[in-house]
């Protein structure tokens, strides 16, 4: 709302074209809904205004502010259940503290690559508050599903399609989700007794794995891809030594006493 005042004279005219900005003593702006007011400003060129021309002013602004809601709402009844997709969207994500430095990677790599690849703008507090900022909802899709993948967690009792990182005499290493390994300790390979890890998986090989375990403190995790497969008809397994390796055995017949 603008003001021309001289004296005691005065009006106040709908602010719409700006000109009562330059000539006029005030600049009220008055934001609200069909129900009320939701936010107030004003500048003023004069030393103070009236109770007189505050009221007049927010009666001409409650008709006005009705007038254009009922306009915008000939048009558009409601709001769009969902964003259109050319739209800028904008999305945030709480991070685990400890997916922080995973997510910004060494010098900022990690979150430069991300912001590189999916056109987005990415910004992280140090609570770990991760804003999204996207010029269209396939970029900012983009750009959360990489977040997505760096702050996931293994879960127990999930199987994942994992990735053999490196064998060693005890086991394996499997990749599960990016930048997660777990271990596949030989004890879980099979059902049956394996001497050598190297036997049955090699670097690179996709395998079947589930999530058995994860250390409290330490966080690692433990995997088995004999927990995926049936068990041999007639085969008992002793009970897990210290160092896990449960080895399979088959059923003997027990010997007759005469």
């Amino acid at each position: 709302m603008g003001l021309v005042s001289d004296g005691d004279k005065f009006v106040v005219l709908s602010d719409i074209a700006g000109q009562e900005d330059h000539y006029g003593d005030m600049d009220f702006k008055v934001a609200g809904t069909e129900k009320g007011i939701t936010a107030l400003q004003m500048d003023i060129k004069i030393g103070g205004i009236t109770t007189e021309i505050l009221t007049k002013a927010l009666d001409q602004a409650k008709a006005g502010r009705l007038h254009l809601l009922d306009l915008m709402g000939q048009v558009l009844a409601a709001p769009r259940a969902e964003f259109a997709s050319n739209a800028p969207q904008m999305a945030s994500v709480q991070l685990p503290k400890e997916k922080i430095r995973d997510v910004i990677g060494k010098g900022g790599a990690t979150i430069r690559n991300i912001i590189e690849v999916s056109g987005c703008e990415v910004n992280i507090d140090d609570d770990g508050l991760c804003q999204v900022a996207g010029p269209t909802q396939e970029k900012l899709a983009v750009a959360m599903k990489m977040i997505a993948d760096l702050t996931q967690t293994a879960e127990v009792g999930k199987t994942y399609l994992g990735k053999v990182a490196k064998v060693v005499e005890f086991g394996a290493f499997v990749t599960i989700l990016p930048g997660l390994d777990g271990l596949l300790h030989v004890s879980e390979l099979a059902h049956h007794r394996v001497k050598d890890p190297a036997d049955e998986l090699s670097e690179g090989q996709e395998v079947m794995v589930k999530c058995i375990g994860i250390d409290e403190k330490s966080g690692k995790i433990k995997l088995s891809r004999k927990a995926l497969i049936p068990k041999p008809e007639g085969m008992e397994e002793e009970p897990a030594s210290e160092g896990g390796d449960e080895r399979p055995r088959e059923r003997r017949p027990r010997p007759r006493r005469s």
